[in-house]
């Protein structure tokens, strides 16, 4: 399906992908060290032991795979991490690997107990997977030289090294690859009381004044992401400058959150366009995923990967072998009354033969 004009995915204050308009804030935001990381708390935990035991043998750390929903802090975990060795990180992304020199460049230039943090890892292609398996493996780097009957094989001697994978879809890797990760670490959504903690930190930051009322008001609407807690305190912020003299607190963020048509779970009105569609045009569901990407216009993908998670994962939507189904919650959080005698109560109930 061919969309024309700007994609509006990119325009959404709660889409929790990275956007060039996050760009150098985010990093500003950023804990430096594990202390200043807030939540998750069991990941935090674990990764301290596997740091301070690496430290202690005086060892590069084990190679890790964080994985987990966009947005929930694998990329700062990566920098945390290597800050807390007290070493150079090195940063890339699966996609921008396209040939073995580019990966050969990457590894021959790391220094010792060096991480190299690859992003989206699973969008790697898999011919440069197997160049990785010996460098992961044995730290060497087999590399073919010329072509034809004089080619040879030169293998190159690596420095040890941690190799930090991220990725939204831990299930797209390959058994190989995943197997060769000592440390998996899943990343969570947060809870309330941590992304307020967050906004709080951020808007301290910023040298935003917002109260702990604001702080919680944001935080309930930011889909258990920090990173879109943080650009929603940053749209806050801006309004509040111009309209409410500089203070954000649970009135104004309230006011501004509506002014930006995100309802108090974080649901915006594309996110309202996609289960009034199912309700009103399918009756509830179920119906099919290109179907119903077409009566929105938009992508089945970007339906599959940016709205049905959140959706699914607060019970308004229920995805079955023959559709997508919105169930008993959707329908009394829209207030709407549903046709259907055999509604799903709960997103994780099959339907009964």
């Amino acid at each position: 399906m061919n969309q024309t004009g700007p994609d509006p995915e990119a325009t959404r204050s709660v889409n929790p992908a990275f956007s060039t308009e996050d760009g150098e804030i985010e990093l500003t935001l950023r804990p430096k060290l594990l202390d200043e990381y807030i939540g998750q708390h069991k990941a935090k935990e674990n990764l301290k032991v596997f740091i301070a035991a690496a430290l202690n043998r005086k060892e590069a750390l084990d190679h890790c795979l964080f994985y987990g929903p966009p947005g929930v802090g694998k990329t700062t975990l990566a920098n945390v991490v290597a800050n807390e060795l007290g070493v150079n990180l090195r940063v890339t992304s699966g996609p921008a690997i396209e040939r073995p020199g580019d990966l050969a460049s990457l590894l021959t230039n790391i220094g010792e107990k060096d991480v190299l943090f690859v992003d989206e890892i699973h969008r790697m292609p898999r011919s440069i997977e197997e160049i990785l398996y010996p460098a992961m493996e044995d730290f060497g780097l087999d590399i073919i030289i010329g072509k034809g009957p004089s080619a040879r094989a030169v293998r190159l001697e690596l420095p040890h090294f941690t190799l930090i994978g991220a990725t939204t879809r831990a299930g797209k890797l390959s058994p190989p690859l995943r197997d060769r990760f000592g440390i998996l670490l899943r990343l969570e959504l947060y809870d309330h009381t941590s992304l307020a903690k967050i906004v709080e930190r951020s808007s301290h930051i910023l040298k935003a004044d917002c109260d702990a009322g604001g702080a919680q008001e944001i935080a309930a609407r930011s889909r258990g992401t920090p990173r879109i807690a943080n650009r929603l305190l940053r749209r806050v912020r801006d309004f509040a400058e111009f309209y409410y003299e500089k203070k954000i607190t649970k009135e104004t963020a309230e006011l501004v959150l509506q002014k930006l048509d995100i309802d108090k779970l974080g649901l915006d009105l594309l996110d309202h366009r996609m289960m009034n569609t199912i309700i009103k045009n399918y009756n509830g569901g179920p119906v099919g995923l290109e179907t119903l990407a077409t009566a929105i216009g938009e992508e089945a993908v970007t339906l599959e990967d940016v709205y049905e998670p959140y959706l699914i994962q607060i019970g308004f939507l229920a995805r079955t072998p023959r559709g997508r189904c919105a169930t008993s919650l959707c329908y009394e959080y829209l207030g709407k009354k549903s046709q259907q005698p055999n509604l799903f109560p709960h997103p994780n109930n099959q339907k009964p033969d």
